[in-house]
């Protein structure tokens, strides 16, 4: 298995390149801002031929470069159809003050988007992606696992000592912590975690130290971050 990825852009949000190995088919998962250039390093370097572009949800600083990388290569993006408006609508998953900073933007969608379920199984580059659905950050927030390999992308559901920021249109504090106890908590503890943002972690360490997973969780989600 080959996974490579970067932070991108003003945001750093964490954009993977996943493939059974150097020189196959890849998915990219979360191409965010100014991500174009770095997706084309990663392909270059691994000898890697993207056949598809996974989104874990529709927030700007995941889905900003997601039409040119599809484009370039003239692969489908697939996400969850509470989140598709958000392709074309960036503003829409912000308040409205915050909104006002991207006035300037244009998104369109990729020619070719493809709508995510709870439960499906994709057969993407050789591996097959097991997706959760999981709401709270977002209504269509979804989370991407190999159970061959216990590995997770978690998108913005859970980070490294913390979860998905709920306050902005969309997101539910009680949703969140029921898709984490329904699709994280139930995972075997060395399941690697690699989050949207930060650094990657497992799920016996979040459960052992994350505040928010914990049996008393705090009345309320973060409202920093992303």
């Amino acid at each position: 298995m080959l996974i490579a990825g970067f932070p991108a852009g003003a945001f750093q949000a964490n954009c993977y390149a996943v493939a059974p190995a150097a020189g196959e088919e890849c998915v990219i998962i979360d191409p965010g801002q100014d991500a174009t250039e770095g997706v084309e390093e990663l392909l270059r370097e691994h000898r890697l031929k993207p056949v598809a572009v996974l989104l874990t949800h529709g927030h700007l600083d995941h889905v900003w470069s997601v039409a040119p990388v599809c484009g370039a290569r003239d692969v489908p993006a697939w996400i969850h159809p509470e989140d598709r408006h958000l392709l074309s609508d960036p503003a829409a998953g912000w308040s409205p003050t915050s909104a006002s900073l991207f006035g300037g933007i244009t998104l369109s969608e990729p020619d070719d988007v493809r709508e995510l379920s709870d439960g499906a199984v994709l057969e993407l580059a050789g591996m097959e992606f097991t997706v959760d659905h999981t709401p709270g950050h977002t209504r269509g927030s979804v989370s991407f696992r190999l159970p061959a390999d216990e590995i997770m992308f978690a998108g913005d559901l859970l980070f490294a000592g913390s979860i998905g920021r709920t306050d902005l249109p969309g997101g539910d504090y009680p949703t969140i912590l029921r898709s984490l106890a329904a699709k994280c908590l139930t995972l075997p503890d060395d399941t690697v975690v690699l989050p949207g943002h930060g650094p990657q972690t497992t799920i016996g360490h979040e459960r052992a130290t994350n505040p928010y997973l914990k049996e008393a969780a705090p009345h309320a989600g973060p409202t920093r971050g992303i």
